[in-house]
């Protein structure tokens, strides 16, 4: 057992909002002490890359996801990882149910409370809008893996 910090951001397909988060996320955190993946609550595009625009706004922002694989949140998760980040009310209701413990359930934080404590706001899933969703959720997901760092980083 390594002694690095381990970071999930969870969406539903895996393939949108928690793919970017964690690329996101990595760029801004030495990995030497920390690591981070990504998972969806839903197994039905597990192996598969991002979605193509979720890759393409990483891109232009000077990130490279295409290595990324879809997996499904597993149970073995909530041992494995110190912190999970869900991106909405939905994400966060599917994981903490998954949850074997209270102090299981605990670790499962929704992403934007970093940036809003209390508000309970949702990252919206773009998968059916079109670029400028995927752009958007990118800014929020900047903003909220920016106030991640900063606090694990002290």
């Amino acid at each position: 057992m390594s002694d690095k910090q381990r970071i999930l951001m969870v969406c539903l397909g895996n393939i949108c909002r928690s793919p970017l988060a964690e690329g996101i996320m990595r760029s801004k955190l030495n990995f030497t002490k920390f690591e981070v993946d990504s998972a969806g609550t839903y197994g039905g595009h597990v192996g598969e890359q991002p979605d193509n625009r979720s890759i393409e706004v990483a891109r232009k922002n000077g990130l490279d996801i295409t290595n990324q694989k879809c997996r499904k949140l597993t149970v073995d998760d909530f041992d494995r990882f110190d912190y999970i980040y869900v991106m909405d009310d939905s994400n966060f209701r599917d994981v903490t149910a998954l949850a074997p413990t209270p102090e299981h359930a605990n670790k499962v934080v929704k992403i934007l409370d970093e940036l809003f404590p209390g508000e309970g706001l949702d990252v919206p899933d773009p998968y059916y809008g079109g670029q400028q969703g995927f752009e958007n959720v990118y800014k929020m997901l900047d903003q909220a893996t920016d106030a991640i760092a900063k606090k694990l980083q002290g």
